[in-house]
């Protein structure tokens, strides 16, 4: 990973029913989608989402259920591990939380929802770069511990065949 932004995001979505509403009995997200591209050093991400309001209307007598799709663009900045050394680049786009209903309310008109939503991404960007690796010289060897019980003893079990070194498995 040559790359990596997240971001965290609240906005608050405007949404006018057909029918004046008396009060907001529900409202929930659903159907989010997403794509991503890059965009010099950060990455742009468009999505959309469903919202729904399940409310009420006519002085509380009658329910319905309002839906609308609602676009974003959110442009995530990234932070740099290091430069790309090819032009081949993999975009991933994680979603940490989905878009999620956390205040509806009915606007001082009485004719519309305030409806805020909040969502998280973190992106990534995958390439190839270059690594520095230290080389030691060939007198240097690791040191190597071992735990008792990780020596292969010839043994007998309980089939009566032999278990030994030669076809013991790791």
């Amino acid at each position: 990973m040559i790359a990596k932004g997240k971001q965290r995001t609240e906005k608050e979505v405007t949404l006018i029913p057909p029918n004046r509403p008396s009060s907001i009995l529900g409202c929930w997200v659903i159907n989010h989608t997403h794509s991503a591209k890059k965009t010099g050093s950060s990455i742009e991400v468009s999505g959309k989402f469903d919202v729904n309001v399940w409310y009420s209307h006519h002085d509380h007598s009658k329910t319905s259920v309002f839906t609308e799709t609602v676009t974003y663009k959110d442009v995530i900045r990234l932070r740099y591990r290091d430069e790309p050394s090819s032009s081949k680049e993999e975009i991933r786009v994680e979603v940490l939380q989905q878009p999620n209903c956390t205040e509806a309310i009915i606007s001082d008109c009485k004719e519309k929802f305030l409806i805020k939503v909040e969502r998280e991404l973190v992106a990534e960007v995958i390439g190839e770069t270059k690594v520095m690796i230290t080389v030691h010289p060939n007198d240097f060897e690791e040191e190597w511990s071992f735990d008792e019980s990780s020596h292969h003893q010839s043994h007998s079990n309980e089939g009566g065949s032999r278990v030994g070194k030669d076809n013991s498995q790791f």
